[in-house]
């Protein structure tokens, strides 16, 4: 008899924590590893939410609190999607969980019955499939070329669309491309949802804050209202607000959904932190002046990858919209051979080249579902990115034909 389930042997451990492992275990070693495959600001946490962190320790709130959330961090969130996004929502319609991916899964469990279909646009980040198979669904992934943009379309949505279509899932800014979907391209897909009543949307916003060359964010349950009881929509503060490690995500969505997820929270890990919460109640109701720094200098960062990896022969990227990844082409790489004569035959091969020879760690596209490419991030220190970029153009300068 076997002890693990089914459906677990069908789930990949995310790649990118495996890659980031694996960087971490070869400098532990004492090689010089230069880690861009965790999606991670190097940015510190504002010192006003930090300070909202110790007066809440001081003040003893360390104890158990609401399943989902505190009374003052449901109204903190419904305020912020009030003021940023222009959604209305209740505090009983709002959600709080151990990180967005908590929330998202919680979302997925207490909806999917046995092939149940999600359709996931591609690249996607590495967790959204296996998230719906977990929940007992099926993820149809659906290919979104670099040519338009690496985003979905109306008719690529439609012709995805079944039976038994329950949720479509964006990601907008994206990881791991940074494509990001303008308010009349969000109208458009809505316009394909309004077609589909069973048909539900859940948006993942968490790098709302992150964007550049003056793109404005939008989001599809305030581009579209009527698909407001029908779309959950996903934030954090994770990425804005540098706060990975304190584990706040939220959501805003219909209550009886959001109901259902507390029932299931309630039965797994209960509340989040309740010192984190208090933070994440000083972040959001906190300024956001911060932010214009740290996007300026993303921004320096993403042009400065963009500039070195498009003056490498074999590798091409588009310019991203949104959050802090790059995603280039490896195409014109594939085929080449190492200086020990192996063949690089896929962007995989590609990745691991660049870590034994270059020391610099990145992702395969393949873990994006969305060959031949590569995700490095660029939040990191402009000196680590110089030193990275030219080890890159350093290892595949010996790749031959």
């Amino acid at each position: 008899m076997t002890l693990l389930s089914a459906k677990l042997n069908a789930v990949k451990p995310s790649p990118t924590i495996a890659i980031t492992r694996t960087a971490a275990e070869l400098r532990r070693r004492g090689e010089d590893v230069i880690g861009l495959s965790q999606g991670e600001p190097d940015f510190d946490t504002p010192e006003h939410v930090k300070t909202a962190a110790k007066a809440a320790i001081d003040a003893g709130a360390t104890k158990y609190t609401d399943v989902d959330g505190t009374p003052e961090l449901k109204a903190a969130v419904a305020a912020k999607f009030r003021r940023e996004n222009g959604l209305d929502y209740d505090v009983s319609m709002i959600s709080v969980g151990t990180g967005g991916k908590q929330v998202i899964y919680n979302a997925l469990c207490a909806t999917l019955d046995e092939g149940d279909e999600v359709i996931v646009p591609a690249p996607y980040w590495v967790s959204y499939p296996d998230m719906v198979r977990l929940a007992g669904g099926t993820p149809v992934v659906v290919a979104c070329p670099e040519s338009g943009g690496f985003k979905l379309t109306p008719q690529a949505l439609r012709k995805s669309l079944t039976a038994r279509t329950k949720w479509l899932v964006l990601n907008s800014p994206s990881n791991p491309s940074g494509a990001a979907y303008t308010a009349a391209e969000l109208k458009a897909l809505a316009e394909v949802v309004l077609q589909h009543p069973t048909l539900h949307v859940m948006t993942d916003d968490i790098y709302e804050h992150i964007r550049y060359d003056g793109f404005a964010f939008a989001t599809i349950a305030a581009v579209e209202p009527r698909l407001f009881e029908r779309t959950l929509t996903v934030n954090g503060v994770s990425k804005a607000y540098a706060m990975t490690g304190w584990r706040i995500g939220f959501a805003g969505g219909p209550a009886p959904l959001i109901r259902a997820m507390a029932t299931l929270q309630s039965q797994s890990t209960t509340n989040p932190s309740s010192v984190s919460q208090a933070a994440t109640v000083a972040a959001l109701n906190g300024p956001l002046d911060f932010l214009a720094a740290r996007n300026a200098a993303f921004q320096s960062r993403r042009d400065l990858c963009l500039e070195a990896i498009n003056g490498i022969d074999g590798l091409s990227c588009t310019r991203p919209a949104g959050a802090f990844y790059l995603y280039p082409s490896c195409a014109g790489m594939i085929g080449r051979r190492r200086p020990d004569g192996r063949a690089i035959e896929n962007d995989t091969d590609f990745v691991d080249y660049l870590l034994a020879q270059a020391r610099v760690a990145a992702v395969p596209g393949v873990a994006f579902g969305m060959e031949p490419y590569f995700r490095i991030s660029f939040a990191t220190s402009t000196e680590r990115l110089v030193a990275a970029c030219e080890r890159m153009r350093e290892a595949c300068a010996l790749l031959r034909a």
